[in-house]
């Protein structure tokens, strides 16, 4: 068990890929000074509770719900947007594990995700090139010198802005919003308002009955009212997640603690990179991501490096393979990791390898294609007998018009209407839960055909 942390020397001279380049390295250097300075954005007892939750997905007694924005902006967190997005998820939470009858683990991207690995460090409009947007992290996405120049100084407004977002999120989870009945009434709406299927009607009207039931019965106002939710973000920045990483006072081990559950992407999952030796080092549960590209060898290389001792719930694969690819390349990574005695959660990203433009440059994603991936991802897992462990979804709480397609049937011509991404398109409020009763009808299928016992398997305090 690792109980030193890399230096940020030892980290770069590996080469650390997607970083900024500052222009000013003493603003670099009194930034980092100042992080090294802030209290813990969350504890390292928060993320060892997380890791036992993962450990139940990985053994299939649980369905991991990762969802949130694509790259938060400092201007989004508001207590409205912060609201909206908690919404949709807990509204999806609620569809799901009422139809699986097992624990929905929810981890938000959020509180952290505000930086993003860009395919080119150029961008040329109109004979005009500057450096790529790389979130708010980095520099702003006004297509301007000025704004576009790699500030320093934006890592300590990363902290700020993700400690208020937690700050409001506990609040919101302890404080009566996410209880169940008000966040199942959010999904009565939904049906009731959209043009669902006849299916999905009856299994709100189910949810609604056994929540009576539960009231009747004496069912605790506290079981009712708090949920469990974490945070999540890729981390990606040396400076931010090194200056934040610290060393635990009851167990003397490095955690990081600009989030519970820290995941590695697909452009930095390098085995003898900065990013795996960084994540290596602390005990946080980890994630992942391997697109079309990770070959078998890669795969188990990957898991042996970043959970050494085969730890329950240290690792979550997130798949993001492409809805024509998710059947032909994922079943020899997931071969390659269950040779190797490892249990991880397995959860799929439909979101990645099914992104396109449209002719007026818009970059959007069509909602069958994406439930296409997910579905492959099920059929997959069945084929092998091993648990589809979960999903991680680009989405927000807002009205917007970013991807195709869903129960109002958007097209192309209505992404104008409200494309407000500052990255990647994201599913809408509707079309994030339309997605949790396809996701529900799917996992009941699943659930039935393993013989799961789920009065076993669920844990009241989870509601």
């Amino acid at each position: 068990m690792p109980t030193t942390i890399p230096t940020l020397t030892d980290l770069h001279a590996r080469g650390a890929a997607q970083q900024p380049t500052y222009p000013d390295a003493a603003a670099l250097e009194a930034a980092v000074a100042e992080l090294r300075q802030r209290p813990p954005l969350v504890f390292a007892g928060e993320a060892d509770e997380l890791k036992a939750r993962i450990a139940d997905v990985a053994a299939g007694r649980a369905f991991l719900l990762q969802a949130g924005d694509c790259a938060e902006t400092f201007g989004n967190v508001t207590a409205t947007n912060i609201r909206n997005s908690l919404r949709v998820q807990l509204s999806m939470a609620v569809v799901l594990q009422y139809a699986s009858q097992v624990p929905v683990v929810k981890v938000g991207r959020i509180a952290g995700q505000y930086a993003k690995p860009r395919s080119n460090d150029l961008e040329t409009r109109d004979g005009v090139t500057l450096p790529s947007y790389r979130g708010d992290a980095v520099n702003g996405l006004d297509f301007t010198p000025e704004a576009r120049v790699h500030d320093p100084r934006r890592l300590l407004d990363v902290y700020n802005s993700s400690a208020a977002t937690l700050n409001l999120v506990r609040a919101f989870v302890n404080g009566g919003f996410a209880d169940l009945r008000t966040v199942h009434s959010w999904n009565a709406d939904f049906v009731r308002s959209s043009n669902v299927e006849e299916k999905y009607t009856r299994l709100s009207e189910e949810i609604e009955r056994a929540m009576a039931f539960m009231i009747a019965c004496g069912v605790s106002d506290d079981a009712l009212r708090t949920v469990h939710f974490w945070a999540s973000h890729e981390a990606l920045l040396m400076e931010y997640e090194h200056a934040l990483a610290r060393i635990d006072s009851r167990t003397g081990t490095p955690y990081g603690t600009s989030g519970h559950l820290l995941w590695v992407g697909e452009r930095t999952r390098q085995l003898d990179g900065a990013h795996v030796e960084l994540l290596a080092s602390l005990r946080n549960p980890l994630g992942i991501k391997m697109g079309p590209s990770t070959t078998p060898a890669d795969a188990r290389a990957l898991v042996e490096r970043l959970d050494p001792d085969a730890e329950p719930g240290r690792l979550t694969v997130i798949t993001r393979m492409g809805a024509g690819t998710v059947r032909d390349a994922l079943p020899p990574l997931i071969e390659a990791v269950e040779a190797t005695g490892r249990k991880v959660a397995w959860v799929c990203d439909p979101m990645h390898g099914n992104t396109y433009a449209t002719e007026r440059g818009y970059k959007t994603r069509s909602f069958p294609v994406i439930w296409d991936e997910v579905d492959g991802f099920f059929d997959v897992h069945a084929e092998l007998g091993t648990w589809p462990g979960g999903v991680h979804i680009e989405l927000t709480g807002n009205d917007v018009t970013e991807c195709v397609g869903g129960v109002h049937e958007l097209d192309e011509a209505d992404l104008a209407t409200r494309y407000e991404t500052a990255c990647d398109p994201r599913l809408n409020r509707d079309q994030g839960i339309e997605l949790a009763f396809y996701l529900a009808e799917r996992l009941r299928e699943d659930i039935a055909r393993r013989g799961i016992n789920p009065v076993q398997a669920f844990e009241p305090r989870e509601l």
